[in-house]
């Protein structure tokens, strides 16, 4: 008893001790950081989908049809229709084409959650910039000086391995290991895993621009330039997150899928 006494003493003590010395400088230096980042409050949405509804469609949509015209600017520039595909890379992108009517989706992923409907929030800190949206895709960037692991340290994902820096006011970013996107979202482009993004995002005006070069050995023929813009998303004042659900079947590689319910005996 007297032994327990005498450790809740020492750490009763401990805890009231001052800050060590290190650890203040440590906050210091990291309060200097923070000090120099650009700041991007909001909740940002592709410019050419602000004001969708919850029915899915972005009113320079609904314009398009009643006016009789194609879409304007850069809206969801990612989707592929107008990649510079490899002959192999447009054999992928027309199956994917054909089989995109009846699959599910589990959510956007990278790239095309940076070209959605929905709203992205940038949470910046000296060691990392986390991209976040409603339906739990994350992208974390790391910005702490760090180069890119070796490749035998990596393996395809959703959102692939991202590594940035700061030049001035300007974010930029290579993205490595993503996975397949047209695996995880229907509408996706049908990039190989050995596809490599660049980007470069940063405040112009009341806009948020993001710059992104993807170079793919296996489906593009050259580099694909996209330039993507997102305004304020004014009716977002939270970040809610939801599962991505639907109706749709499932896909087996070849044909669409019916997934039974389950039937309690």
């Amino acid at each position: 008893m007297r032994r327990f006494t005498l450790v809740a003493a020492a750490l009763a003590a401990a805890s009231a001790a001052p800050v060590p010395a290190q650890e203040q400088a440590r906050g210091e230096v990291r309060a200097e950081q923070f000090a120099q980042l650009p700041y991007w409050p909001g909740y940002w949405v592709s410019e050419y989908q602000a004001g969708t509804t919850i029915g899915g469609i972005a009113p320079e949509t609904l314009a398009a049809r009643e006016e009789g015209r194609g879409l304007r600017g850069n809206f969801m520039a990612l989707l592929g229709s107008n990649a510079p595909w490899s002959e192999a890379g447009r054999a992928r992108f027309e199956a994917s084409r054909i089989a995109s009517a009846g699959r599910k989706a589990n959510g956007w992923g990278f790239p095309l959650m940076m070209n959605s409907a929905a709203p992205l929030q940038f949470l910046i800190t000296p060691e990392e910039v986390l991209i976040i949206n409603p339906y739990n895709d994350v992208r974390h960037i790391y910005t702490d000086g760090r180069e890119m692991p070796a490749a035998d340290d990596m393996w395809p994902t959703v959102w692939g391995t991202s590594v940035g820096r700061w030049e001035g006011d300007v974010l930029v970013v290579e993205t490595v290991m993503v996975r397949n996107p047209n695996d995880y979202f229907h509408g996706a482009p049908p990039l190989s895993d050995e596809a490599r993004y660049e980007e470069r995002i940063w405040i112009e005006g009341d806009r948020l621009i993001d710059e992104m070069t993807i170079i793919d050995p296996v489906a593009l023929a050259e580099p694909w330039k996209a330039r993507l813009s997102f305004v304020r998303d004014e009716g977002f004042d939270r970040m809610i997150h939801i599962d991505y659900d639907n109706d749709r079947t499932g896909f087996d590689g070849e044909h669409a899928t019916i997934e039974a319910e389950a039937v309690e005996d």
